[in-house]
């Protein structure tokens, strides 16, 4: 008798621990679901490239870095982790179609060898925010400028390329004591009213496209940059949206600094660089005619000078990457 009853409670309890332990894992598997279905992986998925290109930038010796400008901007820059003081400083400014990782993708390891390399991402790009309204290029400029001081390079280079040039044109204007030598590529700084009529006739969906919401206005703007090769040429179009989706942040920002940038007059009396300054242009560019590097070129007058690489379009970064470095490396070094 006394048997059965300590057997009988010896089951019970082993029931008990069994409930508690299937409670406990439907509890997590109930858990995991929520998280598993409220997770957007698509998010996730097309923010792994990003991290992959990030370790890259590691690997080149260069390092994340966030500098609070105030209370209301903050700019995001890749920074030399170990600064010389035997090789110059050089500031990479980029434009639109992505953030700064992926446009200078195939120049920051063979200029990261010859400069210390600091890369920041412009307002609303990447990881550069601010709560002010100002959409101006002078504004960017003024912000980068104050990121720089605050990590201590008091001296640089600075290349720009298509809107990174308007940027640093005007850093190199409004700070000629710091910038030492200034690189603009592709970039229609010297533009006049009629000019810019002129093109945005010709081109009426220019800055939808720069900020594109679909497929069709992301391959548009992709034949438009890039001469030599089609980068998505294989790429469906459900994933493209699903890429343009995962990088739609800050898109009402970005498509107010263009209408800021067209909006406002030609400069009449836009200032002629002190430094030296490269002018590096693709003479199959379909943003901005290659008449316009010939207009710069005049404008900037002596200290300028001008190089055109044949076969290639907007994008010369990706159309011909080597090329630039060569010519930067030597224009910077004075080689």
């Amino acid at each position: 008798m006394y048997f059965y009853i300590d057997q009988s409670m010896a089951y019970q309890k082993l029931w008990t621990v069994i409930s508690l332990y299937l409670s406990a894992i439907s509890t997590i598997f109930h858990h995991l679901k929520s998280i598993l279905f409220k997770t957007n992986w698509d998010l996730i998925i097309f923010r792994i490239p990003d991290t992959l290109v990030s370790l890259y930038y590691r690997l080149c010796g260069l390092s994340p870095c966030t500098v609070d400008i105030n209370d209301q901007t903050t700019v995001h820059f890749w920074t030399t982790n170990h600064r010389r003081f035997d090789k110059p400083s050089l500031v990479l400014i980029h434009g639109y179609g992505g953030n700064s990782l992926w446009q200078f993708v195939r120049q920051v390891s063979p200029l990261s060898r010859k400069f210390n390399v600091y890369v920041p991402d412009l307002l609303f790009f990447g990881k550069s925010y601010t709560n002010r309204s100002d959409r101006s290029e002078s504004f960017q400029a003024k912000c980068v400028m104050e990121g720089l001081k605050k990590l201590g390079v008091d001296r640089f280079s600075v290349y720009g390329i298509s809107y990174g040039g308007f940027v640093a044109y005007c850093m190199a204007e409004m700070c000629p004591e710091t910038v030492e030598k200034v690189v603009i590529v592709s970039s229609g700084v010297v533009w006049n009213d009629q000019q810019k009529e002129e093109l945005l006739s010709e081109n009426s969906d220019a800055l939808e496209i720069l900020v594109a919401k679909n497929p069709h206005d992301l391959r548009l703007l992709v034949s438009r940059s890039i001469y030599k090769f089609d980068v998505f040429k294989w790429v469906p179009d459900f994933v493209l949206q699903k890429l343009i989706d995962a990088n739609k942040k800050n898109r009402k920002e970005k498509l107010e600094l263009l209408q800021h940038l067209v909006a406002k007059k030609a400069d009449a009396g836009l200032a002629i660089l002190s430094q030296e300054t490269l002018i590096i242009w693709g003479d199959q560019d379909n943003v901005f005619p290659l008449y316009m590097a010939y207009d710069l070129q005049r404008h900037l007058g002596a200290k300028s000078k001008l190089e055109i690489i044949r076969d290639t379009g907007h994008a010369a970064n990706f159309d011909s990457p080597d090329t630039i470095n060569g010519l930067i490396q030597s224009f910077v070094l004075g080689v």
